[in-house]
């Protein structure tokens, strides 16, 4: 029996491991659709696809907030096929220089886009597009679970943004459970 127990362990070890990374995958290759930063186009492409929308991942390299919802909510596989069957998904670096097209057309680059157009000052900040390119909602901050990002989705998936505020949706749901 004692000479079975390393072996188990390692046995673990080996494929428990493999399970765990298995569960995570990252969310530039998985959440995350690549683009050449022209959302005009990327709306024309999400409504050929038959998506609701377009969200945009607001987001700069050194926000801790960012990072946690990168390593704990978009690295897991639901909120990944969840969001990615719903949205077009694209992160913007709110310090970057990479040029980008708005969703009318102009020209800028993505630091000059997140703050004179959108006004990001902290980070991250989700911003949820309809396929007309009209921000339809904006929730600035980590999501404080896989939960709550997925209702966050399914909040403006299923257009509750109109009628309601995020904080009364997320009671409902909580009740519902």
């Amino acid at each position: 029996m004692k000479t079975l127990q390393p072996l188990i362990l390692a046995w673990l070890l080996l494929f428990g491991g493999q399970a765990l990374a298995e569960a995570e995958r990252d969310p530039y290759s998985h959440f995350f659709h690549s683009s050449f930063g022209n959302f005009q186009e990327e709306l024309e492409t999400a409504r050929e696809t038959g998506k609701k929308g377009i969200m945009l991942f607001f987001e700069m390299d050194e926000c801790p907030f960012c990072q946690r919802m990168k390593r704990k909510i978009l690295n897991q596989p639901q909120v990944q096929d969840w969001y990615r069957e719903h949205f077009l998904l694209f992160p913007v670096d709110v310090e970057g220089d990479l040029e980008v097209v708005d969703f009318q057309g102009n020209e800028s680059i993505q630091k000059d886009f997140a703050l004179k157009q959108y006004r990001v000052r902290a980070t991250p900040v989700i911003a949820f597009f309809d396929l007309d390119g009209r921000l339809v909602h904006r929730f600035t901050g980590a999501a404080s679970s896989v939960e709550e990002f997925l209702w966050l989705g399914e909040f403006v998936a299923d257009g509750h943004y109109q009628t309601t505020n995020f904080t009364r949706f997320k009671q409902a749901k909580r009740q519902q459970d």
